[in-house]
């Protein structure tokens, strides 16, 4: 076999398959039971799995889960996508992306299995990731799906846990354009006698029965796990919690950065599990985690950035209320691909920004193009500047901008790794 290099995989991998999305199991599952009769994997103990699926807040629960593991602890494994500057951030073993040695090993040995058998670049990311998990015994794996569940790579592994975030439109065109139709696909991960940790509170229309089906042992927020703001001290939460023998209070629980639904969402589903945790170091783990591109706050030549992958309507309308008000104008760095509501998204944050900037991402065939981002903006009453680049949409907005502004940078994980990027060359 070659000699290639994590960069040289990646792009034959991207290059082998037809389309870039390919729903179904068969042919993802077929090489998962090969490799499960290897000698490297086949006297592995599996680890404990928990799943995670949901229109937004995946990537904040599986980041708060890992933090709380860690802080106890325990040993964990992430798999994430996409990816904003390395592709090791996908693959990730007790908080750290994992070496290019780990997941070329693990892609060579899928390549020796695969035979006449296409599959896409995330399902040989997901086999590569459980590949590397196998190999490392972690306690726990934490795996978010791609894309609705039911179909997702990720759904070849029998969970143990399942945990639904959030039900919104979201990749329509794959997954239904009903609330219901996407969260049965959402809720394909969840596994019967199992339990099924659900987010969501404004239900679609037969969702109680839709959960019911699954056979699943089914914990709902608000209903069998709370969160309460603490009104004497700012900032800060608490929760109760179902435990195996009676309900649980974590209290003291800080509630910036990632919204502390995802953070409740993290503890009920390590309790479900069954994983042994105290209110200290769930504390401290929960104070101090974050997430690139997640209401992230930067400074760029002393100029306040925040950074978030919103790319719907839902997502939109969560960032904009969770932004604090500030003196200046909030100038917005944004564009998105094709199958996003653009139209819905800038109905979510038109009422917080000034000013807008917009640019077609330059790094993926499914862009939506410029001119259409600066026609909706129009259509929806709004005026905005259309730039050659999102590179050169923030340096606009970064010369518009004076000490006393915000720049808002969002719309999806291409749009904000493009920024990130930027500023951190110059770091």
């Amino acid at each position: 076999m070659l000699d290639r290099s994590l960069a040289d995989w990646l792009t034959l991998i991207e290059s082998r398959h037809p389309s870039e999305i390919e729903l179904g199991l068969d042919r993802v599952a077929d090489i998962w039971r090969r490799l499960l009769k290897q000698p490297r994997l086949r006297q592995q103990k599996p680890p404990l799995a928990i799943t995670v699926a949901g229109t937004n807040g995946k990537g904040s629960c599986i980041a708060s889960m890992q933090a709380i593991l860690l802080q106890h602890g325990y040993t964990v494994g992430t798999f994430t996508s996409p990816h904003f500057l390395h592709y090791n951030e996908r693959i990730c073993l007790a908080g750290q992306p994992a070496a290019d040695e780990l997941i070329i090993d693990a892609f060579e040995q899928i390549e020796a299995l695969s035979g006449d058998i296409s599959l896409t670049y995330f399902e040989v990311g997901t086999l590569a990731a459980l590949v590397v998990f196998y190999q490392a015994s972690p306690d726990v794996m934490l795996l978010e799906v791609g894309l609705g569940g039911r179909l997702d790579a990720i759904n070849i592994i029998d969970t143990d846990v399942a945990v639904l975030t959030s039900i919104a439109l979201d990749h329509c065109d794959w997954l239904g354009d009903t609330t219901a139709a996407i969260a049965r696909e959402k809720l394909g991960i969840a596994r019967r006698g199992r339990p099924l940790i659900i987010g969501e509170q404004d239900y679609p229309e037969g969702f109680a029965q839709l959960v019911a089906d699954t056979g699943s042992n089914a914990l709902f927020a608000g209903r069998d796990f709370t969160h309460t703001d603490n009104h004497n001290h700012a900032g800060l939460f608490s929760c109760e919690l179902k435990g195996e023998a009676s309900s649980l209070t974590f209290d003291g629980l800080n509630g910036r950065g990632l919204l502390p639904i995802n953070k409740t969402l993290a503890l009920q589903a390590l309790l479900a599990a069954g994983l042994s945790l105290n209110n200290q170091d769930s504390a401290v783990a929960l104070a101090k985690v974050s997430l690139t591109g997640r209401h992230q706050q930067l400074s760029y030549r002393g100029i306040d950035v925040v950074l978030d992958v919103a790319h719907n309507p839902a997502a939109a309308a969560m960032l904009a209320n969770n932004l604090a008000p500030i003196e200046g104008k909030t100038i917005a760095v944004a564009s998105v691909l094709e199958d996003k509501d653009w139209s819905g998204i800038i109905a979510s944050m038109a009422a917080v920004i000034d000013g807008w900037t917009v640019a077609e991402i330059s790094d993926s065939s499914r862009a939506r193009k410029g001119q259409s981002l600066l026609e909706l903006l129009y259509n929806a009453g709004l005026s905005g500047s259309l730039q050659p680049s999102v590179e050169e949409a923030f340096k606009s907005a970064v010369e518009q901008a004076t000490e006393a502004d915000r720049i808002l940078v969002f719309g999806s994980f291409h749009t904000v790794a493009a920024v990130l990027n930027l500023i951190l060359a110059e770091v």
